[in-house]
């Protein structure tokens, strides 16, 4: 009996370790690969970070081809008009969704038209994509995002 109990507590032992780390990777929690809706290329690495249980976006790296790493928000309407686009908070206030693996309540803002759209955040394909939605009311978008880190 005792060599039995030995490996089933062994496996269970490793399963407490490995049940945190892997519903880490199912937050948004992280940095985040964008991509041109059109083209398909990289567009950008957003840092996603979490206070006391809401989430905030950063712009870290802007990655398609002749980009300014200084260009500003010159569209954005708000507190963050002319801001640099390196480093601009492009999302505030999410908070994650009670008994779900979703984030939402907050906003996410396009720099390139300086709109601003109600978020949704869902983890996919087990951490390694984010389905980011921006919508006004009932009309909206989807882009996936996929982890760099």
């Amino acid at each position: 009996m005792q060599t039995l109990l030995k490996p089933l507590l062994m496996a269970a032992g490793s399963l407490a370790v490995a049940l945190p780390a892997l519903a880490a990777e199912m937050s948004p929690v992280g940095l985040w690969r964008t991509f041109d809706e059109k083209s398909g290329e990289p567009k950008s690495e957003v840092r996603i970070s979490d206070s006391g249980g809401v989430l905030s976006g950063k712009v870290e790296k802007l990655l398609r081809k002749g980009a300014d790493p200084k260009a500003v928000c010159d569209r954005c309407t708000d507190d963050r008009k002319g801001q640099p686009l390196v480093g601009l908070e492009i999302i505030r206030g999410a908070k994650k969704a009670e008994g779900k693996a979703v984030w939402e309540d907050g906003r996410i803002l396009d720099p390139e038209n300086g709109s601003t759209y109600s978020l949704k955040l869902t983890p996919a394909d087990n951490g390694s994509k984010l389905d980011v939605r921006g919508s006004i009311g009932p009309f909206g978008r989807t882009q996936t995002w996929s982890r760099v880190e």
